[in-house]
């Protein structure tokens, strides 16, 4: 089994994601629906890899998305909605506020990094109905700085 980000990447043939890290699609349901006029597989799964010092841009995506830690060190996602701005915590460390999964709803702002200095995190993302790149819109920081202002140093990291 691997040990290491590089390891975890060769071992599942993860390739550079545009939104940062690395990813590999697991699964497509052969099952389709429709949304919006469009046709939609019912549902998606990715590997994810990010490493610290790389980033998930901030961005957003037309369905709920639910993450699954597997390996390595917590995982931060920011979210950004009407709410205002939460963190939510992906990790083992129930102690510290990490969960195994956690989720997103469609339509809110997110991305991710990992804290711990020379750390990394393997996470899986569940997209129901299934993802699709025309879907994923990357934020606009400027937009988002006056939208979430008293955020704007997380706004500006993941953009």
């Amino acid at each position: 089994m691997p040990h290491d980000a590089q390891g975890w990447i060769d071992a599942l043939h993860l390739v550079p994601h545009p939104e940062g890290g690395h990813y590999r699609e697991t699964y497509r349901a052969a099952l389709a629906v429709t949304r919006e006029g469009a046709s939609r597989s019912a549902s998606t799964a990715i590997y994810y890899l990010l490493r610290h010092g790389e980033r998930s841009r901030l961005h957003r995506i037309r369905s709920d998305e639910l993450w699954h830690f597997h390996a390595g060190d917590g995982l931060q996602v920011h979210v950004f909605a009407a709410g205002g701005h939460s963190v939510l915590r992906l990790g083992l460390d129930l102690a510290a506020g990490e969960a195994p999964q956690q989720w997103v709803a469609a339509g809110a702002w997110f991305g991710a990094e990992v804290e711990r200095p020379g750390g990394w995190a393997l996470v899986s993302c569940t997209v129901a109905p299934g993802f699709e790149f025309a879907d994923l819109e990357f934020a606009d920081r400027d937009a988002l700085v006056r939208a979430f202002p008293a955020h704007a140093d997380v706004v500006t990291r993941l953009t």
